[in-house]
């Protein structure tokens, strides 16, 4: 046997037992960092059927975030408002305006808009908007500056890691409940903990660790 192989085969299956123990250990890593909410979520844009601009309607005109999501304080999730809602202005302002044809269709004829959805939990995840909303926990800390976006993107990962950060030391993010649609409000960090720590203990806010909090 000897004068068909060289003595360096002998050695040939641990090398390859090495090999694909580092490969597969550098997969995983790679996998395990790269494949997270932060990666494949964010920066999410996708093309809607109509143009709204955030910008415009709420930094711009100042509408509020609950005049259109009206159902944020009440509801497990945040309401897309229906075509008659816009249709309260745009019965006046740049009501022939051909980018509104869709909304105007919907109005009359009840069709809904085929908004494409941004932010998504998965299936297995249980989330509320409005307990976070009425415990001071604003918009801007899970979707961003979205008062002044052109279009809406992911802008939060809003994976596992996320929410932990969050329940694990609720004061860092809890504001009063008058500023949690003010998304432009600048608090610093020793006025943050002050004031955090205060509606933490005022609200007794027991900002859940455990897997059913979640996972229901």
């Amino acid at each position: 046997m000897s004068d068909i192989f060289p003595k360096w085969t002998n050695r040939l299956p641990l090398k390859i037992a090495i090999g694909a123990v580092l490969i597969g250990g550098a997969l995983t890593a790679g996998t395990t960092y790269y494949f997270t909410p932060k990666y494949t979520r964010v920066g999410y844009q996708p093309i809607q059927p109509i143009s709204f601009s955030h910008e415009i309607h709420a930094a711009q005109l100042g509408i509020d975030c609950r005049y259109c999501h009206n159902g944020v304080e009440k509801s497990w999730y945040s309401n897309i408002p229906a075509a008659s809602t816009c249709m309260n202005c745009h019965n006046q302002v740049a009501k022939d305006s051909p980018k509104l044809e869709l909304v105007r269709e919907s109005a009359l004829n009840g069709k809904l808009i085929s908004w494409v959805q941004v932010h998504k939990t998965p299936d297995y995840v249980y989330f509320n908007h409005s307990v976070h909303v009425n415990r001071g926990v604003s918009c801007v800390k899970c979707h961003g500056q979205v008062n002044h976006a052109e279009e809406v993107r992911h802008e939060k990962p809003l994976s596992m890691t996320f929410c932990l950060e969050c329940h694990r030391d609720p004061a860092k993010h809890l504001r009063d409940p008058k500023d949690v649609y003010n998304l432009d409000l600048k608090i610093s960090d020793v006025e943050q903990e002050k004031m955090g720590t205060k509606f933490v203990h005022d609200w007794k806010v027991n900002a859940s660790q455990n897997c059913s909090a979640c996972h229901r």
